[in-house]
């Protein structure tokens, strides 16, 4: 028999959401890929009250898309233990905004952790408006050599599906990106699509949706990476 492997789903599930629909999908072709079993359970935002003790048993946590989530500060609480504990951690599209604001409040220290899409009077948010909206587009991505979306993908050019009309503000790049957090992965233009966390086992936030591969029976890269990784860790 396979081992098998809990995964939490951090989001307010809605079924007409496509990323929604993809990911248990996804996470049944790399189990199968792997050879193992996972167990996915969605965690809506308004039932996370102390981490610590809801997050314990999983061996692996991914903040999903379509934000804003009913429980902002529930999210961020499931993002900063498994950045704490060192447990694997994938956040697509909302789930990367998140993981941004909670590294910038409770690593970097920051002031301005705001969210446009939260607080649309912010003048200067962590998390802007993109210059041009990326719903339901499709857009080449740049990835960092030797990165873990690097070695996940196999090259450092890649095309990924979107719906996402917020990311990090250029204004706060400098300073948001200026430790163990990193830039892996960018537009053709430049703008920031992903990054990654340093000493962490697998720490990985991308704007775009690699999850939707699976709608079309595709594993995708990064997930056969998160569910490989989670394994090897416990």
């Amino acid at each position: 028999m396979s081992c098998q492997y809990l995964v939490a789903l951090v989001g307010d599930y809605k079924p007409s959401v496509p990323a929604h629909q993809a990911i248990p999908i996804a996470l049944n072709l790399a189990a199968a890929h792997h050879g193992v079993s996972i167990e996915a359970k969605w965690i809506h935002t308004s039932q996370i009250r102390r981490a610590e003790d809801e997050f314990a048993p999983y061996h692996g946590i991914w903040c999903v898309p379509a934000s804003p989530y009913e429980n902002t500060l529930g999210a961020l609480e499931a993002i900063r233990f498994a950045r704490e504990q060192q447990v694997p951690f994938l956040g697509t599209c909302g789930g990367f905004q998140h993981a941004l604001m909670e590294y910038a409040k409770n690593v970097l220290g920051m002031a301005n952790t705001d969210h446009a899409e939260l607080d649309p009077g912010s003048s200067h948010p962590l998390i802007a408006a993109l210059s041009c909206s990326l719903v339901e587009v499709e857009a080449d991505v740049i990835l960092e050599p030797e990165s873990l979306m690097h070695k996940s993908y196999g090259t450092t050019r890649i095309r990924e599906q979107y719906r996402c009309g917020y990311g990090p503000n250029p204004e706060h790049e400098n300073a948001l990106f200026a430790e163990e957090f990193c830039v892996t992965a960018r537009d053709a233009g430049g703008q920031v699509r992903g990054g990654e966390l340093r000493g962490h086992p697998f720490f990985v936030g991308t704007l775009f949706q690699p999850e939707r591969r699976a709608l079309n029976g595709e594993l995708p890269p990064l997930v056969r990476e998160f569910v490989g990784v989670l394994t090897k860790v416990h």
